[in-house]
Order: structure tokens, then C-alpha cells, then sequence
């Protein structure tokens, strides 16, 4: 029973990380960002199923205090996805040699990157009860508020206007498209926080991975083109392949940084190439990912490192 006292906990916790967004305040901000942080703890540290009584507590409780739409978004949207990649991070066999064969961090990456798109358009369904055009019209007034922000200082003349409603155009449609990207990358850094967490307090069953080594399976490239292709159709069809886009981009870009600090180890001047990439990424707002996306595709696709003589071997096939 213990896994459901831990649960019930975790679940409470995440709620009231939750609740204080009502606050509109930059401190609820934070907090509500950390919100999954209590359920990947409970479900990497003692046990997957700990994380699905936090996800049916704290749903309850954001039901209760909220609404209960705001509680099924609660579990669809912040525990269920922690739930899921803690439960595949603990997914071990006994190998031919009597050791555990643990989930490989790269195909964990991959199950990011697709809970994160699915779970983008899962909200936007949930909160247009699967109304597109109610969909479309949120996704318009979040970029409309994005650009305006964005040239608020520019002239209000025709061509600016003009200007400005072709830009309101494209990061509508671009919405689902970074919100994955967003969303894949807090997931990441969050899964990769609380093993830390738990592997400190000496209850992570898995030996933790070096990061450097990841490797995204081959499929998760064949998964990108069907997105890419999906994502020139309208409807919800349209907007998950944007998602997906959006969400495996960013974990090939992810894939191409692990790929460099990997290939770097041990070489002179490792440190300075690695702050140099880093303040190229912030200096060029994240266009250099694009780079890194690409250099991680070919990674994977080609298996470069293994090619050059690094240690990750053939990336496996994506599943379960």
C-alpha cells in the first residue's frame, strides 16, 4: 500500500502546484511549471503506479478547487505524461549475461517527443470540446498576442499592418508546431531533473545513462517525414503533424548536442567549444538548433559516432 500513499502525496502536491496559477502572478508562473516535477519523483522512486494515483488524486483535487475540465487537463496534460515516460524509464529484461537491460535514453527521447506532441493537440481538443475552428481561433489569438508584443514600438501605417497580419498568419500556424518543441523540451529536462533527484536519495532502480550517448532509433526519422507530410493537411490532422514536427526536430537537435559533447570528451579546449555552442544557440534564438537537428538526424539515420569510432551502438527500433 505504500504506493499509494506516496500517490496520494505527489498527486496533492502537483494539484496545489497547479491551483496557484489563478494567482496570475510570476511566482505561480513558476511554480505551475514544476508541477510534474512531484509525479516523475513518486514514479521513478518507488513506483509507476504511484504516479497514476497522483494523476487520479490530483485531478480530483484540481476538479474540485478549479473545475473539471481544468482537472481532466491536470491529468491529460501534466501527470499522464510524466506517468508514462517514469513508467518506460523503468521498462528492464534480464540480458544474456544475467545483467538488466534497461529502456534505452534514446528511444525514451523519442517516446518524449511523440507524448509531447500528442499531448499538445489532446489539450486542444479537450479545451475546444474538438471544435477546429474554435481551435484555429486560439491558435490566432496567441499569436496575434505573441506579434504584437513582439512590435508593439512599430508604426501603425498600412504596409506595417499588413506586415504584422501575414506574421499573426504564420505563427498561427506555427503554434502547434512550437508548443511541441516547448513542451518536448521541458519534458526532457524534467525527466532527467527528477532522476536526479531519486538517483541522490538512492532510490533509482536503473543506473542512470550518460546523456552524451544517446542514440534516437531509426524509425523516430520515418516518423519525422510522415509528420512533415501530415502537417500539409487541414483539420487536427494537419495540426498533429505539426506537433510531431515540431516535437521530433527539437529531439534530433537535442540528439545533435548529446553527438558533440560525446565526440568533445577528452579533447583541448572542450570547454570553450562547448560555451562558444551554447552562447551561439541563445545569441541566434534557437536557429542553430536547426542545425543541430539536422546533424542528429544524420547521426541516427547514418550512425556517424559508430562510424568515427564512438560507443553508441545501432539505434533500436521505436518500441515498447
Amino acid at each position: 500500500m505504500n504506493f499509494i500513499a506516496t500517490g496520494i502525496g505527489a498527486g496533492l502536491v502537483s494539484a496545489l502546484l497547479t491551483a496557484v496559477i489563478v494567482k496570475a502572478t510570476p511566482l505561480a508562473a513558476m511554480l505551475y511549471l514544476l508541477a510534474p516535477i512531484p509525479v516523475l519523483i513518486v514514479s521513478l522512486g518507488w513506483d509507476h503506479r504511484s504516479g497514476l494515483v497522483a494523476a487520479v488524486v490530483g485531478g480530483l483535487a484540481i476538479a474540485f478547487i478549479l473545475s473539471p475540465l481544468s482537472g481532466l487537463g491536470f491529468a491529460v496534460i501534466t501527470a499522464l505524461p510524466a506517468w508514462w515516460l517514469s513508467y518506460l524509464a523503468l521498462l528492464g529484461r534480464p540480458g544474456a549475461d544475467g545483467t538488466m537491460e534497461w529502456y534505452p535514453l534514446g528511444r525514451l527521447l523519442a517516446w518524449a517527443a511523440a507524448t509531447a506532441a500528442l499531448t499538445i493537440i489532446a489539450a486542444g481538443v479537450i479545451s475546444t470540446g474538438g471544435d477546429y475552428g474554435a481551435f484555429e481561433r486560439n491558435t490566432r489569438d496567441v499569436a496575434e498576442a505573441f506579434v504584437n508584443a513582439q512590435f508593439a514600438a512599430t508604426g501603425t501605417d498600412a504596409l506595417d499592418a499588413e506586415t504584422r497580419e501575414q506574421l499573426i498568419a504564420i505563427f498561427a500556424r506555427l503554434t502547434s508546431f512550437l508548443s511541441a518543441q516547448g513542451f518536448v523540451t521541458v519534458l526532457a529536462i524534467y525527466l532527467w531533473a527528477a532522476a536526479r533527484i531519486v538517483r541522490v536519495s538512492k532510490r533509482l532502480p536503473r543506473p542512470w545513462p550518460s546523456v552524451p550517448e544517446l542514440v534516437m532509433p531509426r524509425s523516430a526519422g520515418l516518423i519525422l517525414i510522415v509528420a512533415l507530410i501530415a502537417a500539409n493537411f487541414d483539420g487536427f490532422i494537419g495540426a498533429l503533424g505539426m506537433a510531431l514536427s515540431g516535437a521530433f526536430l527539437m529531439a534530433f537537435a537535442f540528439q545533435g548536442l548529446a553527438a558533440i559533447h560525446d565526440r568533445t570528451r577528452g579533447k583541448s579546449g572542450r570547454s570553450f567549444l562547448l560555451t562558444a555552442l551554447y552562447v551561439l544557440i541563445f545569441i541566434t534564438q534557437g536557429i542553430l538548433m536547426v542545425a543541430l537537428a539536422l546533424f542528429g538526424i544524420a547521426d541516427s539515420t547514418f550512425g556517424l559516432r559508430r562510424r568515427f569510432g564512438t560507443r553508441p551502438n545501432p539505434p533500436p527500433t521505436l518500441s515498447t
